[in-house]
Formats: C-alpha cells, structure tokens, sequence
C-alpha cells in the first residue's frame, strides 16, 4: 500500500508541475527579456516564488520530462482539432506521433491543462416523410449494425448545413452513403435543394463506383427513398430496400452518428459566410473522415484503412 501511494504521489506531483510549466517559463521569460519582477510576474501566475526558484533549481525526473513531451504534443492536436476527446487524443498520439501512452495518463494531463473536447449537439434532421408515400419497405436491417465485409449493408439520409449572406440564411443538403462494415463513406452529393434528384445523384455515384456491390440499403421514409422510381433504381440495381420505423431514428444510428461527428467537430460554433464555405468544410471533412480519422470500433483504423485490409485479405 506504502509503495502505491507514493508512486502516486509522485505521478501527481509531476502532473502538478506540468500544469504550472508553462506559467514558469512565461516568468523566466519576460524576467530575462523585459526585467519584470520575478514576485510581480508569480502574483500575476498565481503561483509562489519559492515554487518558481525551486523549478528553476530542479533535476527535473524522467517522469516529469515524458509528461512535458506528451503535453507538448496534446496541446498541438487539441490546437489543431478542439473535438478530440483523450480517447482520441491517446491514438493520435500512438499513431501519429509515436508516443504510446495509456488513457488514464491522458486524460490527467488533458484534466491539468485543463484541456476538453467540444461540447456534443443534438442533430436535427431535416427529414421531410412523404403524405402519400408510393413504397414502404419492411425494417430488413432490424439494428443489426455489423457487416462481414464492405458493400453488404449501406446506410443513408440527408442532413442540412446553414451559411449566411449578410443576415439572410440559406440551406445546402448533404445526402451520404455509409457502409457498416467499415465506416466510409461511399458516395455523398452536396446541392441547394432536398430532393429527388439529390438521393438519386447519391445513390448513382455508389452504384458507379461498386458496380458488383448488391447490399441491403437502409434509409429512414423521408420522401425520396419512399418514391417508386427510386425504388425501382434499387431493384434494377440488384440492392434489397430496408427502411427504419416511424419515428425510430435509432433505426439509422450509425447514419445519424456520422451527422453528429461531423456537425460537431467541424460545424457547431462556426458562422459559414459562403456557400463555397459550408461545402468546402463539408468536402474536406469527408476526406478526413474516410483517410485520417482513427475509430476504435474499426481496431484504431480509418475507414479507409480497414476498407483496404479487407481487400487485402480477400
């Protein structure tokens, strides 16, 4: 118990120091560039002078050093992308920057830099049900959110993004395919209006681009997947139509889950000036997505990556 405490206390103690170093070396620097006072500069840091010279007289700890380096690199990936949780922050660092390090030491130091992902919203969807809808599939998908290989099962839906022209708001639709075996992104489509044209333009881009692939295709019964051309596209194509239950947006998770990463981490708290903008965002976010995005759910890979894996093997 003896030994437990203390190696405690001093992960604790060399997690303390991480959270004053930069305050310390602000001090040291503005005391040798500009002559400020040393107890001036450590009131206005909130910190004590004693504690101040004591960390300039130190040796610093390995400890302490490996903490100083993980710090360093948690505030470039917090800088460069605010949305990643420690999770996340963990496998960018493994990943990208050779750095192997558990969660719980990541998130004391994220606690002591006091660093947080952005905060999570609720999506709202822009899903417009048909009054007389011309074809109503049974739910075949039934949550059974896994595939054995890509191409067995697609998802879709249509979310909106808003940007402004001076104070006057405007609307792009983002309509998207996902495969649940790894993730990615199929095909997507980016236009002005909610309409037919929209999913279809979709739909044809993935069917172009996997031209042996027949999955099950899941959508909610927004008003273009009910209509009868689109399903006979389905049909002809050699895919079997699936559609969630009135009001079980749950039905589509996976789906929904993908507007709610994206929305979060590139959309919320941002004003768009621009339509250029909005797609722009919308472009290089997918991209990110399918190519650099790490999920623990695909085995800390890219949908990409285990998309290619799968090719690989097979």
């Amino acid at each position: 118990m003896f030994l437990k405490k203390t190696r405690r206390d001093r992960k604790e103690a060399g997690l303390s120091l991480v959270r004053h170093e930069y305050i310390y070396q602000t001090i040291k620097e503005e005391n040798a560039n500009h002559n400020y006072p040393v107890q001036a500069l450590c009131k206005l840091g909130q910190v004590s002078r004693s504690g101040y010279y004591k960390w300039i007289k130190r040796d610093i700890p390995l400890n302490e050093s490996e903490n100083k380096l993980i710090a360093d690199e948690i505030e470039k990936i917090h800088h460069e992308s605010p949305d990643k949780g420690y999770r996340r922050i963990r496998d960018d660092l493994e990943r990208y920057h050779d750095i192997k390090v558990n969660d719980k030491r990541v998130l004391r130091i994220c606690r002591n830099l006091n660093i947080k992902s952005t905060i999570k919203y609720a999506n709202k969807g822009c899903t417009r049900h048909a009054v007389n809808p011309q074809y109503i599939a049974e739910n075949l998908l039934n949550r059974e959110f896994t595939a054995d290989a890509p191409n067995k099962k697609w998802l879709t839906d249509v979310t909106e993004f808003n940007y402004y022209i001076g104070a006057e708001k405007r609307k792009v639709y983002l309509s998207a395919i996902l495969d649940l075996y790894d993730r990615r992104i199929v095909s997507y489509v980016v236009r002005d209006s909610n309409n037919n044209a929209l999913v279809f333009e979709t739909f044809d881009a993935a069917v172009n681009a996997n031209p042996d692939a027949h999955p099950l295709f899941h959508s909610d019964r927004g008003f273009q997947y009910t209509n009868r051309i689109f399903h006979q596209k389905l049909t002809g194509a050699g895919l079997t139509q699936s559609m969630s239950r009135v009001g079980k947006c749950i039905d589509n998770g996976p789906m929904e889950g993908f507007w709610g990463i994206l929305k979060r981490e590139r959309y919320y708290g941002n004003r768009f000036a621009s339509r250029e903008s909005v797609v722009k965002m919308i472009e290089e976010y997918i991209e990110y997505y399918n190519n650099k995005r790490l999920q623990r759910n695909l085995g800390v890979l890219t949908p990409r990556e285990k998309h290619n894996m799968y090719l690989q093997v097979a």
